[in-house]
């Protein structure tokens, strides 16, 4: 198999096939994403307990859950994404994985607010490593029409590192408590890290390689430009970003969830807890494989960008986004409500990862991922959640009698503004890869 990644993502015809170690990779990377999820979503999930026993305000919550972890998560992922554009990208990851996996164990410790903070902070630094550099090896490794799979697959780890979230917090939680299972999940974290390190890379060496690290430095900066002009030249591309930064608004109310079951519903924890992770399982994971491949079917059969298969199920399951908000939690809307968000998010991810690398430039596919994931985390779930909080904050003390309630449901309708960023999208998709074909196929004149 042809490792190079000459043709992968410019949308020029590309007949190789993957071998049997790429899928093996595929599905290393995928679990690795697991850890990166459940990492991250232990927090909320464990919300209620941590909220209580670091006596912390709706707002407070919403800053630890929020921008204090998306902030530097997102903004150092498009400078993670360079960098894995010029370095050893399997040595890369694995220092990121360590890192946040130190981070998760010290989280575990915490005694304040304050306490909390700090590593949940730094823990986005490490994560921001990952995504970035995992899709630019996994592009190496497989074709670009089967992109769409290879991205569904790989954020399959999302609703399995979420609902693995939740099976933690109902299990395991009420044996050896909140703090122990952030120390045995960064525990599990330093062992997967040793294992990604000694992987070889399928990369040639980066012509700066050696030269020392401001050699590296400079070609990471030089590459700014370039991905900089890639979404001036693809309005797809652009609105790809931003319809994902839309979809997060309401992924950012969901970091409540837990503590609106509890505290609003007065639903029991334990047993839900199982039921979503269940869903997370079957319907999260159903959602990344036939989003991915459904979108590369739907790419093949129209023309179109696999984002429109996003657009459709955003406008099918927008009144059930509503509904579920508004139920007593009890009966059908509340648990297709569930699921119908797990899904539609789900959908997305493969539609707009893969568009995303097949409309970067070749050589910083991973920085226009890393910009993406800039965008959903610091834009989307950060400000939501954060803002989301202090709103939580303001209804209680206006009166409201659901402030929680209230605060998700306008953040659900801010966020069906990602329905016409996708639309544009993929009606442009075929357009702007052909701009990109001529504009590689001139630079290689």
């Amino acid at each position: 198999m042809t490792t190079g990644s000459d043709k992968g993502g410019s949308g020029i015809s590309d007949d190789r096939k993957a071998s049997s170690g790429a899928y093996g990779f595929l599905a290393f990377m995928m679990f690795l994403n697991v850890l990166n999820i459940l990492d991250r979503q232990l927090l909320p999930t464990f919300g209620n307990e941590i909220k209580a026993d670091l006596g912390l305000s709706n707002g407070q919550f919403g800053l630890l859950t929020g921008i204090m972890f998306t902030l530097l998560y997102g903004l150092f992922s498009p400078f993670m994404g360079l960098i894995a554009d010029v370095v050893h990208r399997p040595r890369f990851a694995a220092l990121g994985v360590g890192m946040w996996s130190l981070l998760t164990a010290a989280s575990g410790l915490a005694k304040s607010f304050v306490g909390l903070a700090v590593p949940r902070v730094l823990i986005g630094v490490g994560e921001s490593t990952l995504t970035p550099t995992a899709l630019s090896m996994l592009s190496d490794r497989f074709p670009a029409r089967q992109l769409g799979f290879v991205s569904g697959v790989y954020y399959s780890g999302v609703p399995l590192g979420a609902g693995l979230a939740f099976l933690i917090a109902a299990i395991l939680g009420p044996l050896i408590g909140w703090r122990n299972c952030f120390l045995l999940i960064g525990g599990i974290g330093l062992l997967l890290a040793i294992w990604l390190a000694f992987t070889p890379e399928t990369r040639p060496s980066s012509p700066h390689a050696g030269k020392g690290a401001f050699k590296a430095v400079g070609t990471m900066i030089s590459l700014l430009p370039e991905v900089l002009g890639a979404l001036r030249r693809s309005p797809a591309l652009l609105l790809t970003i931003v319809g994902g930064i839309g979809v997060h608004l309401s992924v950012g109310a969901s970091q409540f969830d837990s503590i609106w079951w509890k505290e609003e519903l007065g639903l029991e924890i334990g047993p839900l807890f199982l039921k979503v992770a269940l869903i997370y399982a079957t319907v999260g994971v159903a959602g990344n494989i036939l989003g991915g491949l459904l979108g590369d079917w739907w790419l093949k059969t129209t023309g179109q960008g696999r984002s429109m298969l996003t657009v459709i199920v955003l406008i099918a399951f927008a009144p059930l986004g509503f509904l579920y908000r508004m139920t007593d939690g009890e009966g059908l809307i509340f648990w297709l409500g569930i699921s119908a968000g797990i899904f539609q998010l789900a959908v997305m991810y493969g539609g707009a990862l893969s568009t995303i690398q097949e409309l970067a430039p070749v050589r910083v596919r991973a920085s226009a991922v890393a910009v993406f994931i800039m965008g959903i985390n610091v834009l989307g779930i950060g400000l939501a959640t954060t803002v989301g909080g202090f709103m939580v904050d303001a209804f209680a003390a206006a009166g409201r009698e659901r402030p929680i309630t209230d605060m998700m449901l306008v953040l659900t309708g801010l966020s069906l503004l990602s329905i016409p960023a996708f639309y544009v999208a993929a009606r442009r998709f075929s357009a702007d890869r052909e701009a990109l074909r001529r504009y590689e196929a001139g630079e290689a004149a």
